[in-house]
């Protein structure tokens, strides 16, 4: 579809900086809150106003997680395309600046999407099993991380304050410890139902979980990194995406680097694939513990080899989601 215009939009908590552009022409500008009847409004108003087809218009905005929540209802309401485009993406290519400005942001986000609208990839809502099991990970992941500093507390205070004192601090954080457990507990209960209710996720995660040294955890952040291995087909992206694809880096004849990986990756993800291929080396027979011991034994750095180790995990992973079958050593 041609697109007729171009609004992009700069998000942040409490409200949106908007700009409408045809052609070189701006028109409009405005700031309104960020909620889905306010958008759904403004949208609607300007589209009457300056007799636009919604349908035409390509809506763009940076991906700032929750915070596009409103957007994405109001632009499924009204049928409007909607790009959510990377911050960095949006930062690098919009040339060098000085200051920060959100109505100038918006500006230049609607000049980003005219540009670049044939490379634009359209936002496509998670199904809603999948919405809800990202939300609960992301609960979960804040209990953890209260936990990991109360646990924290525990231990390292005991030395450093009167005994009575201590012991009084400590009782109060371990019903705090135990509430929290008991939190994650239901979360956890939670997810696994919502994977078991639906033969889709649930078929993933029993053949996934059948690669060596991938667990639940790491399987369920495949699925919902991927969206149920839509959003990613092919495990070189995925690999880039969680940055254990390794790049050259080379320019003219003074610079030559070895190749190593990016420092954009999605970290969650890494660390997960990390501990993955950690847990392989620990193994005492294993086909992939092999491979480790032979390349350390050739003289490869060992952090190279368990990068490798990453890949090939991430490499399986997605063969046999293609295959929609479980793994074995002779798996093809």
């Amino acid at each position: 579809m041609e697109n007729n215009c171009f609004i992009g939009i700069d998000v942040s908590k409490n409200k949106l900086d908007i700009c409408v552009l045809q052609g070189k022409e701006v028109l409009q500008e405005d700031v309104i809150d960020n909620n889905p009847s306010a958008i759904h409004r403004f949208l609607v108003d300007m589209a009457e106003k300056r007799g636009l087809d919604l349908c035409s218009c390509l809506v763009c905005a940076e991906h700032t997680g929750n915070y596009t929540y409103p957007l994405t209802l109001a632009c499924r309401d009204l049928g409007c395309r909607l790009w959510l485009e990377n911050p960095a993406q949006l930062k690098y290519s919009s040339g060098v600046h000085r200051g920060k400005n959100d109505r100038v942001d918006a500006r230049r986000i609607a000049l980003y999407a005219s540009r670049f609208n044939d490379k634009a990839m359209l936002y496509h809502e998670l199904t809603p099993e999948l919405e809800r099991v990202k939300q609960l990970r992301q609960e979960r992941s804040l209990y953890r991380s209260d936990l990991s500093k109360y646990k924290g507390q525990l231990s390292d205070q005991k030395n450093f304050m009167e005994s009575t004192v201590y012991k009084a601090k400590a009782n109060r954080l371990k019903h705090v410890i135990k509430e929290l457990e008991k939190m994650i507990d239901v979360v956890e209960r939670e997810i696994t139902g919502i994977i078991d209710s639906c033969d889709v996720l649930k078929r993933q995660m029993k053949i996934i979980t059948s690669v060596e040294g991938i667990g639940r955890e790491t399987a369920l952040c495949f699925i919902v990194e991927t969206a149920a291995f839509t959003r990613f087909t092919d495990s070189r992206k995925f690999a880039c995406h969680a940055g254990i694809a390794p790049f050259q880096y080379t320019s003219g004849s003074s610079v030559r680097s070895r190749n190593r990986v990016s420092r954009r990756a999605n970290k969650q993800v890494k660390t997960l694939l990390h501990m993955a291929a950690l847990s392989i080396t620990r193994k005492k027979k294993s086909e992939l513990k092999v491979y480790y011991k032979r390349k350390v034994e050739e003289g490869k750095n060992k952090m190279t080899v368990i990068n490798a180790i990453r890949a090939k995990l991430v490499a399986r992973v997605f063969a046999v989601i293609r295959k929609n079958d479980i793994y074995s050593i002779n798996f093809t």
